[in-house]
């Protein structure tokens, strides 16, 4: 497997790259990570399940219109495929370090509030989506495209998010009043943004030399405040982030209410995904929502 992989990198980047030295790093709760060393160039791999390769090529997508925004750095998407029974993904190799300096959080802040303004293709402009289906986790993210931002909230991340609850015995109070109030709740016409979809703290770091990066995407069109408000959801980026955000595009009014629906759809997906110890925070949410 690793010598097909190592075959791919050549083909895809014209440079004969052979594997020197491999080791196993983080690659998140849903992924195998690997760090390959080359003679001088060095790359990170993660691993799944050959069935999975479609998530690895939705990542890859994302992460390359991140990169065509020349707003924040993203690690470069090299390449995706399968080998033996895995899929994989290829990714430029970046030194990253979890870091508490002021300046490095106040960047990342004002780029993320670049990439948010950036201009979105023409075929993107005016409505909210994507033009695949991802994931957020391993969950199905659906992205299909829709002009109403309070619709496709409701419907395709919170009324999905029920949805999959429900299979897995999960029976949340005021369901239905919830969906019939999202779109009151989030009648504010934000501008589509291209957003990271997946910013918690787990997924933004420096380089030794101080630049911000994101990584670990599930990228849609949305509204830029579903990115705000997951840097909130697990104890908060540093305040010169926020500080950063707000030099560059100011929040609008009403945020500090929309950010617990926009938060409880990571809420309900954690429940899809690691079981009923989110139920109570799910359903203490949905109550203040309604309040």
């Amino acid at each position: 497997m690793w010598t097909e992989i190592a075959n791919q990198i050549s083909k895809v980047t014209g440079e004969t790259f052979e594997i020197k030295n491999r080791r196993s790093v983080g690659g998140g709760c849903i992924n195998q990570g690997y760090y390959l060393v080359g003679d001088t160039t060095n790359y990170f791999v993660k691993l799944n399940q050959a069935s999975q390769v479609q998530m690895f090529e939705a990542e890859a997508l994302g992460l390359q219109q991140m990169y065509e925004t020349k707003t924040i750095r993203v690690p470069q998407p090299i390449c995706v495929g399968t080998a033996a029974d895995c899929s994989y993904i290829i990714l430029e190799w970046l030194e990253l370090k979890g870091s508490k300096d002021p300046q490095s959080w106040l960047e990342m802040g004002r780029q993320l509030a670049a990439m948010h303004l950036a201009t979105l293709p023409q075929e993107s402009q005016g409505k909210f989506g994507w033009n695949e289906n991802n994931t957020i986790g391993s969950t199905p993210q659906i992205n299909s495209w829709t002009a109403d931002w309070g619709e496709f909230f409701a419907e395709h991340r919170i009324g999905y998010q029920l949805k999959l609850a429900r299979r897995r015995g999960g029976n949340f109070p005021h369901q239905g009043q919830l969906l019939a109030a999202i779109p009151k709740l989030l009648e504010h016409q934000p501008q589509p943004s291209l957003v990271h979809g997946d910013l918690w703290g787990g997924n933004a770091a420096v380089t030794p030399s101080g630049e911000p990066v994101i990584f670990d995407p599930a990228t849609y069109v949305g509204d830029r405040e579903v990115d705000l408000a997951m840097t909130e959801l697990f104890g908060g980026f540093p305040s010169g982030f926020y500080r950063g955000y707000n030099e560059i595009w100011p929040l609008d009014k009403g945020y500090q209410q929309r950010k617990t629906l926009y938060n409880l759809y990571h809420i309900l997906n954690h429940f899809n995904l690691f079981g009923s110890g989110y139920a109570q925070q799910a359903t203490l949410m949905i109550e203040q929502i309604l309040e």
